[in-house]
């Protein structure tokens, strides 16, 4: 009988699927019989070639990355992309942030190393203790005619805020290409790619091990990296070397392709693939949330029209319970529920791997918590 694994919330690296963990652990010494493992391949041999071309097709046809896109698997994590993204597209001139939180301050930061960087709007501004709870309404974003590209982050990890819908620049006079960082909510949900130039995401949330970056770029943005640009980060040179350029994350891809074929065959609620992840995500969220919101004791602080499906910080009214409450937790095998030192408080990250019985489990706890404590 399979023993019950602990529920992971850990914000990143990140629960993967028990069925892709066990794959892995059986193919860990030969690899379809070819005699070694996956991290002792060649990424130029026939083997390996063969993983990385199922894992890009099968991204491709989860996610309907349109033809004029290429995927492309690099390597540096999402804060890489934080200076490489500016080292490709900015040209050195201005570049228009929109910050709803840590990860796209620090994107903001990050590129003006390389580019004119001018905060189009701060949901910082939005409260009076300067919190990030909101995501400022599109119609008041200040953007340059002369951007070379806006960057938000669609879901920000941290502080638990995730745009439901992406912008869309043209409806607010902007020709500018948006650039967006979906790290941690990846494959969670569809992309609008009708609305972006480039996503990238660190595949340690919800994807695969870290190590792998995935990069998703329209075809008409290669080609204008800065001299300065190194050129294993060039996404033109990546690109024509379909990811070849250098030696990739091998294992990240492998594993990372495992997660897509696990995605592509979920089903949940009548539906299949993304449709059904997404299903699932929506109600575990719901669940959690309502959860929080009939509470006494915790609180959740997002604005509810933006509150991320993925990642839910949330807080205990008497912060002297914090310990009690993480220690019990843990009696309870439901691991890494405490919250980024920069805001405090608990955080349950509840990706596509987090099963619906993990988040039922959690608001058992949350319940039985409270009524010994609240």
């Amino acid at each position: 009988m399979q023993a019950v694994r602990p529920f992971n919330f850990s914000a990143g690296p990140a629960a993967l699927p028990h069925e892709v963990l066990s794959l892995v652990a059986e193919e860990m010494l030969d690899w379809h019989g070819s005699g070694m493992s996956v991290m002792e391949m060649s990424h130029r041999g026939r083997e390996f070639i063969s993983i990385y071309e199922a894992a890009e097709a099968d991204l491709r046809e989860l996610l309907q990355v349109p033809p004029n896109f290429r995927i492309l698997f690099m390597q540096g994590g999402g804060l890489g992309e934080n200076a490489i993204v500016p080292m490709n597209l900015s040209g050195g001139g201005a570049v228009d942030v929109v910050v709803t939180g840590s990860w796209s301050k620090k994107s903001a930061g990050e590129a003006r190393r390389y580019a004119d960087v001018r905060i189009a709007a701060d949901s910082a501004t939005l409260n009076a203790d300067q919190r990030h709870l909101d995501i400022p309404d599109a119609s008041t974003w200040q953007l340059r005619k002369d951007a070379a590209y806006v960057h938000v982050c669609t879901n920000e990890t941290i502080d638990g805020i995730e745009f439901q819908t992406l912008p869309d620049l043209k409806a607010l006079g902007c020709d500018a290409p948006l650039v967006i960082d979906f790290s941690s909510h990846v494959a969670s949900r569809p992309v609008e790619w009708s609305k972006v130039g480039v996503a990238f995401a660190g595949a340690q949330k919800n994807i695969g091990p870290a190590g792998l970056t995935l990069v998703i770029v329209r075809e008409d943005l290669l080609g204008r990296a800065l001299p300065i640009c190194p050129s294993a980060f060039d996404y033109k040179i990546v690109a024509e070397a379909e990811s070849m350029f250098n030696t990739p994350p091998t294992f990240g891809i492998y594993v990372a392709g495992l997660v897509f074929q696990w995605l592509k065959r979920f089903e949940y609620a009548g539906k299949t693939g993304l449709a059904a992840i997404e299903q699932r995500n929506i109600d575990k969220a719901t669940l959690l949330y309502q959860a929080l919101d009939d509470s006494s004791l915790y609180e959740n602080r997002v604005a509810a029209h933006c509150r991320s499906r993925m990642n839910v910080p949330f807080f205990l009214r008497d912060e002297r319970l914090n310990d009690a409450f993480l220690a019990g937790a843990k009696e309870r095998g439901l691991l890494q529920l405490k919250g980024h030192k920069s805001v405090g408080g608990m955080r349950a990250s509840i990706y596509n791997a987090i099963p619906l019985e993990g988040v039922q489990a959690l608001v058992s706890y949350l319940k039985d918590f409270e009524n010994r404590h609240g």
